[in-house]
């Protein structure tokens, strides 16, 4: 089968090689899957580039964490109705050297989540990382309905995604974006506001809208940029939801932060209790059947060029997600 894999970490042209690799065969608790399409998320590109540490040592990575197809065969303890399914995939290469860059998958099959006939693999290969990412942001300090929500990077896989899950959900969203265009795309997401933080105090515009009292819940993609801000948008007692941020250090507002109250839970997707990641890829599969969750998707590429799909994902004027056809 035909595989993408890097031996050590650098530039995507540079370190990132379509070669002919042994097709897997699933373990106990495992599915083969068949892939037709996988999913580019910063994480990959990020791990790539050796910004983020690869889990373990390993002599090769086959990137990729998510991705969707079909199961061709399952290991024991798998039920075998399960051969057909067309599922999407999270999480796959965490942990281990081989993601989902490859024509053959085999995942665990609680990560293989069914994905709906009328879902095209391009769509379900955006699910995993960002979506599963979006949901836990904006549910994990309870319910949402008739809270103010700000996703911050409302344009991004995830802030998209945030934001149509959290409309589902009742909420009222604020979004903030870079340009024109993100704009557009966040307001196609569902946000009742969008503030284009390169013209507008986001601060100040923020009290605007939620007459002076500040936003419930903060969803948080660049806590190094945006940590001196919470304490103007949050209102007192409010939550923030962290999961990323460009910087690894940076200055926080500690006195301002005591006295709004503010409360912070930092998460990864790939460190979530199993009943947790069970409950949202239920909650989430329910969602997508009633078609209440649409992909932003920017660009489609074919494997052999894996490396211009991971340039489109650094690159900060890409809206939507990149997905790699097998």
């Amino acid at each position: 089968m035909k595989a993408a894999i890097y031996h050590q970490t650098g530039p995507a042209a540079d370190v990132l090689k379509i070669i002919e690799w042994n097709k897997p065969a699933p373990a106990a608790g495992q599915v083969l899957v068949k892939m037709h399409a996988s999913g580019v998320n910063p994480t990959d590109t990020k791990t790539r580039a050796g910004i983020f540490p690869i889990q373990g040592e390993w002599t090769h990575v086959m990137p990729h964490h998510d991705g969707a197809g079909v199961i061709e065969a399952v290991g024991s303890g798998v039920s075998e109705l399960r051969v057909g399914e067309r599922v999407w995939l999270h999480s796959v290469q965490w942990g281990g050297a081989d993601g989902t860059a490859a024509e053959y998958v085999v995942a665990p099959a609680e990560n293989a989540i069914v994905l709906p006939d009328d879902i095209s693999f391009e769509a379900g290969a955006t699910f995993g990382v960002p979506l599963l990412t979006a949901y836990h942001a904006v549910t994990m300090d309870g319910p949402v309905a008739g809270k103010t929500l700000l996703v911050q990077g409302g344009a991004g896989a995830v802030g998209n995604y945030a934001i149509q899950i959290a409309k589902q959900k009742g909420a009222t969203v604020i979004a903030t974006v870079s340009s024109p265009d993100k704009a557009e795309a966040a307001l196609e997401a569902g946000a009742d506001h969008v503030i284009n933080y390169k013209e507008r105090d986001v601060i100040e515009r923020v009290r605007e809208v939620t007459d002076d009292t500040g936003v419930d819940h903060i969803i948080e993609v660049n806590l190094g940029a945006n940590a001196t801000l919470l304490p103007g948008l949050i209102k007192n007692g409010g939550f923030v939801a962290v999961y990323g941020s460009d910087a690894f250090t940076g200055e926080f507002p500690m006195v301002a932060s005591v006295i709004q109250q503010l409360r912070i839970g930092f998460f990864i997707v790939f460190m979530l209790p199993r009943e947790r990641l069970d409950m949202a890829t239920a909650d989430l599969s329910r969602m997508l059947d009633a078609g209440q969750i649409k992909a932003p998707i920017h660009a489609h590429f074919p494997l052999e060029q894996i490396a211009q799909a991971h340039d489109a994902v650094d690159d900060k004027s890409t809206i939507g997600n990149v997905v790699v056809r097998l």
